[in-house]
């Protein structure tokens, strides 16, 4: 199954701010969070500048790069890039580090 031709929709929540979000397998975390009029951190959406960083409280994601600009002990400890993250499951995120 193609997730661009089928999509699955997730749903997403923010902490500690509670907001609410639909999360589609198909595109990344970050473009979910600003079509629900989230307000996020972002600047270079490639996964490099870190401005969007997030810790995963709740979920899995995968990307399609290979390396995102995070360190091991970071993808250990459940932090996320949301501009190049895409959802694999239902999220909690809280914002930055």
């Amino acid at each position: 199954m193609d997730a661009n031709k089928n999509p699955v929709l997730f749903t997403g929540q923010t902490e500690p701010e509670g907001h609410q979000f639909d999360a589609f397998s198909n595109q990344p975390v970050l473009l979910s969070l600003e079509q629900a009029g989230i307000d996020w951190p972002s600047s270079c959406r490639n996964g490099t500048c870190r401005t969007c960083i997030s810790q995963l409280m709740q979920g899995r994601v995968r990307y399609e790069i290979e390396w995102p600009g995070l360190s091991a002990e970071e993808k250990v400890e459940g932090y996320a890039l949301p501009c190049v993250a895409f959802p694999c499951s239902d999220l909690v995120l809280r914002r930055g580090t």
